[in-house]
């Protein structure tokens, strides 16, 4: 398999959750009721500075959450896909669920990716879903749930083991139907793993990258990046987030799920056009000494 092509996709985070560690509420009421209107206008927002993909989350899945019944994950998150795709006909639209009947109704809402943060082990309906509608789906590694992950979570090698396990979930995946060009890799960063593991992740990227399929850099506002500093609040880490996707933009990874594209976007233009005048430059060299 080929590496894929060096474009960036941005994918802008609507958290439709009271309790999201950096922006729970913001869409709701006090009644923890979707307010359309202000989704709408965040949507328009993380459209206007570069977003591509809006990921669409009714369920948190932050250290500590717990998890909330069908019905509710459904009802915060399919009427927002719902209007999403009838105001952006043609966003595309991303549902962060666990769930497989979750998934399904916001394929049928309009959604067309699936992004799983479990990477397939928490329903195994799930499989079937993306399958047969043969969206984009994104494998995310995690250690535990969202209850447990960060209870001292353990590892011998944490990078051979979480490629181990998107390679496994991806063969999985593709025996079950989903097509080998709809899957998206995300090595799970903050979920079950320490600000070591997390750091260790970071820099050995390229070995994931290196596997061919599309990687996505999920570092967004992460506690990580504080390195254990409590004075650094998950809004203000957005410097820090545009500091990890320079490093995973040149390490390779082409999607970056992101709570501010206003502050990283110029970053990844960055480095795309540092690629690109390498890229003339060393066609330029090759040339040359063909001539010679």
């Amino acid at each position: 398999m080929t590496l894929p092509a060096a474009t960036h996709t941005l994918m802008g985070i609507l958290n439709l959750t009271p309790d999201s560690f950096s922006d729970g509420g913001q869409c709701l009421t006090s009644r923890d009721e979707c307010k359309l209107d202000a989704v709408l206008a965040h949507a328009q927002w993380l459209i206007d500075h570069g977003c591509s993909v809006l990921d669409v989350g009714g369920e948190s899945t932050r250290p500590g959450a717990t998890t909330i019944p069908l019905d509710e994950e459904l009802s915060r998150v399919v009427p927002v896909i719902t209007a999403l795709r009838q105001h952006f006909p043609t966003i595309s639209i991303s549902v962060d669920t666990r769930k497989a009947s979750v998934a399904k109704a916001a394929i049928d809402a309009g959604a067309s990716i699936v992004n799983d943060v479990s990477g397939l082990t928490y329903d195994p309906a799930m499989v079937q879903v993306v399958a047969y509608s043969q969206a984009t789906l994104i494998l995310m590694h995690s250690q535990g749930t969202p209850q447990t992950m960060q209870q001292n979570p353990c590892y011998e090698n944490v990078v051979r083991e979480v490629n181990d396990f998107l390679q496994r979930q991806t063969e999985s995946a593709i025996h079950h139907g989903v097509l080998e060009k709809n899957i998206v890799w995300d090595v799970g960063f903050g979920f079950g793993k320490t600000v070591e593991h997390n750091l260790q992740l970071l820099s050995h990227l390229g070995e994931f990258t290196a596997c061919g399929f599309p990687v996505l850099l999920g570092t967004s506002r992460k506690s990580f990046l504080a390195l254990r500093n409590d004075m650094i609040p998950p809004l203000e880490r957005d410097a820090l987030t545009a500091a990890t996707l320079w490093h995973g933009a040149m390490a390779g990874c082409s999607w970056f799920r992101v709570h501010n594209p206003q502050v990283v976007q110029p970053v990844l233009a960055l480095v795309q056009a540092m690629q690109a005048q390498a890229t003339r430059l060393s066609q330029r060299i090759m040339k040359e000494q063909a001539c010679v």
